[in-house]
């Protein structure tokens, strides 16, 4: 099994894709489709979330292992300590390597219910990520990646505090980094910044979710947790009557975006695809990605 580190690391700008494990076998039908799809453009690698708490473990198990075994991509599956001991961990670790894969994310996970909610470390289980990534480490040869945060975790006081629990979940043995989700560019260099004065030099890749409709907008102020920077606002907010215009639009701001962050030097851009692939495909080839990554 190719690491996800090794795929970043060509000297060229890669893309990868995250998806959701279905919840029904409509849901289904639609991930294959778009994984299928995604297939032959070569991404770096797809990732497969796991739901708070543990509520899609054994979905995100089995597709992430299909992936591994039925297909030419390179999977990452995604683990959180929430409501887990360690030995339940270790458990899903091991699931993982019987299932051929060998790259997973490390997160501790939000509340199950409430993301703001307190949280309530499981009685024998972890309690911080970079603890999860120890964890990881010391089961098996895994490439770990971790989350950072382009505004910050809600949970952190300022960014420079932030940015010391990435560095640490680094220090712990993390490969490289995913960004959470951002529109504008300068809030993510200032966070690979950071990271670089704190001596952290592994892949950063930036969250990409291309802005197809109102919805799909409203969802970025959900996942990001932050309001829609004006700018965006301003540009797609009166189209919203209008389906392609939309569409069009925030096809246009999310490559104009992809774009800066090129020219900036990311290794690679991390596409949130909500198991669609329609509007990652058209921006990774008018960027030209498609095809390139190698291993």
């Amino acid at each position: 099994m190719t690491a996800v580190v090794d795929r970043l690391n060509t000297g060229r700008t890669s893309f990868s894709v995250e998806f959701f494990p279905p919840r029904n076998e409509d849901e289904e039908r639609l991930l294959w489709r778009a994984v299928r799809e995604v297939e032959p453009l070569d991404p770096a690698f797809v990732s497969v979330t796991y739901g708070a708490g543990g509520s899609t473990r054994d979905r995100t198990i089995r597709t992430t292992g299909r992936i591994a075994n039925e297909t030419t991509l390179t999977p990452m599956a995604h683990l959180t300590a929430v409501n887990h001991s360690v030995a339940e961990l270790r458990n899903v670790i091991g699931w993982y390597a019987a299932s051929g894969v060998r790259n997973i994310l490390a997160v501790r996970g939000d509340p199950p219910g409430d993301p703001n909610g307190e949280w309530v470390p499981h009685p024998q289980g972890l309690t911080y990520a970079e603890e999860l990534v120890r964890l990881i480490r010391q089961l098996g040869d895994f490439c770990v990646g971790v989350a950072a945060f382009p505004h910050g975790h809600p949970r952190s006081a300022d960014l420079e505090v932030d940015a010391d629990h990435v560095a640490r979940k680094i220090r712990a043995g993390a490969d490289f980094a995913i960004a959470q989700l951002f529109l504008e560019p300068e809030h993510f260099l200032r966070l690979r910044d950071r990271l670089a004065k704190r001596g952290c030099e592994v892949p950063l890749l930036p969250g990409i979710m291309p802005i197809t409709t109102p919805k799909v907008l409203a969802k970025f102020q959900e996942l990001a947790g932050v309001p829609v920077p004006d700018r965006v606002s301003d540009q797609l907010l009166p189209l919203a009557e209008d389906r392609a215009a939309f569409r069009a639009a925030g096809i246009e701001l999310t490559t104009a975006l992809c774009e800066r962050l090129i020219s900036e030097g990311v290794p690679g851009l991390h596409f949130y695809t909500l198991n669609r692939s329609t509007a990652t495909r058209q921006v990774v080839t008018q960027l030209g990605l498609a095809g390139i990554a190698v291993g």
